[in-house]
């Protein structure tokens, strides 16, 4: 990646303080990282389930994620 001049700097500097971005106070959580944010939840996991969900994960060429959900899934339908 090429490193900016200082006059790359100062002509960004122009650019974002003549054109400030838009941003609407009065709707919050509605930005993109904000809705990730709360859709990825972070669980911790044992060695031994971490292990076999990334071997799983490379052997079936899915995400961990796709795999905990299917587990979820599978125990729910077995529960009703």
């Amino acid at each position: 990646m090429a490193e900016l001049t200082e006059e790359d700097y100062d002509a960004l500097d122009e650019e974002f303080t003549k054109n400030p971005p838009n941003i609407d106070p009065t709707r919050k959580g509605t930005g993109f990282f904000t809705q990730h944010k709360t859709l990825g939840r972070t669980i911790t996991l044992d060695t031994l389930s971490a292990d076999y969900l990334t071997a799983k994960a490379i052997a079936t060429h899915k995400t961990p994620a796709q795999i905990v959900g299917e587990l979820v899934r599978k125990e729910l339908n077995a529960a009703m």
